[in-house]
């Protein structure tokens, strides 16, 4: 079995969700494991400068993240 394949494929089947504080119609979302570990290197620049954002902005802009299944 390969498990970078079942890997790969459980953390396209997940994401990190921070929903706004203040409009529900904003937030960011990035691809996760079921653990709502985000794998940094396989974003781009600009997602990775908006995941540390989206991290440091929890609890003033941001809600806690929470780990949701995509709708398939």
């Amino acid at each position: 079995m390969d498990t970078s394949s079942s890997s790969a494929s459980a953390r396209a089947a997940y994401e990190l969700r921070f929903r706004s504080l203040f409009n529900a119609r904003r937030g960011y979302s990035f691809p996760c494991d079921p653990c709502g570990q985000v794998n940094l290197d396989q974003l781009s620049e600009s997602a990775r400068n908006n995941y540390f954002y989206a991290r440091a902005a929890v609890g003033r802009d941001l809600a806690t993240p929470a780990v949701e299944p995509l709708n398939g």
